[in-house]
């Protein structure tokens, strides 16, 4: 029988001037700025608290233009989660923005995809265009991580608890993974980079850092099939998810929102 959860976004980021241009590969009708914004997930119920990707820290902000506006554990403090207390990470790919403070989860497990581990230490790392959003630091950090027994891989599809599941999308990149969670609103689908934002899904218009352009379309209609509806699939990047979804209180405004009630529009 599947559990049922809550489930969080927690805004840990922000990338202002940035223009439409750079979110997608296909030429854009529009001009004008369209900001990214940064995330990490948390699902929460009785039994377990876990949290999807790790996000980035000040040094990795300074290098690459972010703003940081907390550290993702300081953001998941806020919901009373204690990152040293996580049993269960799930890393949906190692980007830079999804697996750079592993070390702030001290006694978690990372779950990844077989296909992302082999891809960030193979021979695609040898050209700069799949190699620029990794750091090598955060990939041999999942590798000790790795040798101290801390890593469980998937291959493809699989459950990791009644009503949390990991899906292999690709795309974005050879092993981006989704995730699929039972909220008391149907299954939500945590999109990560598989969609950066919802306009991405519905021009079908794929964001440019891409392994495969192919499999992020097909991404796209997988994700859709395995959540309740359209609006049930939550983008990587996008500030609407924001605006859409309400806060858990009213200190939580700017940095938290819950995805597990029905959005506004």
């Amino acid at each position: 029988m599947n559990e049922i959860y809550e489930v969080f976004a927690v805004r840990y980021g922000t990338m202002a001037n940035r223009s439409r241009g750079e979110n997608f590969i296909v030429a854009d009708p529009h001009d004008g700025n369209m900001p990214l914004d940064y995330f990490v997930w948390a699902l929460v119920n009785e039994a377990r608290t876990i949290v999807v990707d790790t996000g980035f820290d000040h040094g990795e902000a300074a290098a690459r233009g972010r703003e940081l506006a907390r550290l993702p554990r300081e953001g998941l403090a806020t919901l009373g989660i204690d990152s040293n207390a996580v049993e269960d990470v799930i890393v949906t790919h190692l980007h830079y923005d999804h697996a750079g403070t592993l070390d702030d989860f001290g006694n978690a497990r990372f779950h990844i995809q077989d296909a992302e581990l082999r891809y960030t230490t193979g021979r695609h790392m040898c050209a700069e265009p799949f190699r620029h959003a990794y750091s090598a630091h955060h990939v041999t950090r999942m590798i000790d991580h790795l040798y101290a027994g801390r890593v469980q891989f998937h291959d493809g599809d699989d459950e990791l608890y009644p009503g949390v599941s990991v899906h292999l999308i690709g795309g974005h990149t050879m092993g981006i993974q989704a995730v699929r969670v039972q909220t008391k609103r149907g299954p939500v689908v945590l999109a990560s980079d598989a969609s950066h934002f919802y306009e991405n899904m519905e021009r079908v218009a794929p964001f440019p850092i891409v392994y495969s352009v192919g499999d992020m379309i097909q991404g796209y209609d997988r994700m859709r099939r395995l959540a309740a509806s359209p609006s049930h699939v939550i983008p990587g990047h996008d500030p609407l998810v924001m605006r859409r979804y309400p806060a858990p209180t009213a200190d939580h405004r700017d940095v938290v929102v819950r995805l597990d009630v029905a959005p506004s529009d």
